[in-house]
């Protein structure tokens, strides 16, 4: 077992673990977002990763997802996504989070990217296959869950224009149900084999907002991805990030309106 520290300075959370066997990372604390006019956190403490987040972006939660899958200490600065700090820049060019940096300056953003850093660098079992093929079939499968995630992401751009959504909707099931047929011919009960693996955190924060995209009755459709759900509720890293559905969904009325802070709904 092990125990798990929590300190808010600063805007920062400071995420500490002592660890022996079997302990995975507990979340807690809250803290405010920072937002344009904030002043930049200092350097990150030596032996810390600091991983810049925002609590509701399915992107930063892959991070945090293989942040605590991986048993890596961490501290984290929650950055204003609809009303960013200038600094943030410097530390993500494109002004999207994830983005994580060393106690050494590195600097490293794109979700995919951040968590392929972060599943090399530390030690025990790796969340991607050394074996070759079986890297390229999580890398096959992850491009076929894209066609889907694609069309989460016009379904919201719908919903913020006040359009209508049925076609897409429609479009959406259809390739869903494609999924989970290649999903079914795996027979194993993760989507990278018989245990948790990194393509399966990096699909599970767009399925954990099926709800708000108003497609999670979808999955009554899709038996072995509606399996697969179910499994991943009970995984430690997942229990760790998931925010309640009620929760995303006053997060997402907010964030339609464009108000800035949607992003701190709920603390």
């Amino acid at each position: 077992m092990g125990v798990t520290w929590w300190w808010i300075t600063g805007g920062v959370i400071l995420h500490l673990t002592a660890y022996t066997a079997h302990q995975s990372p507990i979340m807690a604390g809250s803290t405010k977002s920072l937002a344009k006019g904030s002043p930049a956190p200092g350097p990150v403490p030596d032996g810390l990763i600091r991983a810049y987040l925002m609590r509701f972006c399915p992107f930063a939660q892959r991070a945090q997802l293989v942040l605590i899958a991986r048993e890596i200490n961490y501290e984290v600065v929650y950055v204003n996504t609809l009303n960013k700090p200038d600094w943030f820049f410097e530390k993500s060019p494109f002004g999207l989070v994830p983005a994580i940096e060393t106690s050494e300056g590195q600097l490293i953003y794109e979700s995919l990217i951040v968590c392929d850093y972060l599943d090399e660098v530390s030690p025990g079992k790796k969340l991607t296959p050394e074996d070759p093929f079986q890297k390229a079939q999580q890398r096959m499968l992850l491009e076929h869950f894209f066609k889907v995630e694609n069309l989460v992401f016009k379904i919201l751009g719908a919903l913020k224009n006040n359009a209508d959504t049925s076609a897409l909707k429609a479009e959406f099931l259809k390739k869903l149900i494609l999924f989970d047929e290649i999903v079914s011919k795996l027979n194993t009960p993760y989507v990278g084999g018989s245990s948790v693996s990194m393509a399966d955190y990096m699909m599970w924060p767009i399925f954990e907002r099926f709800s708000i995209f108003g497609v999670k009755d979808c999955l009554e459709k899709t038996p072995h991805l509606h399996q697969w759900y179910q499994l991943m509720l009970q995984d430690p890293a997942v229990k760790a990030t998931f925010t309640k559905p009620e929760v995303q969904e006053g997060f997402f009325k907010l964030y339609l309106q464009g108000i800035p802070e949607a992003v701190d709904y709920g603390i």
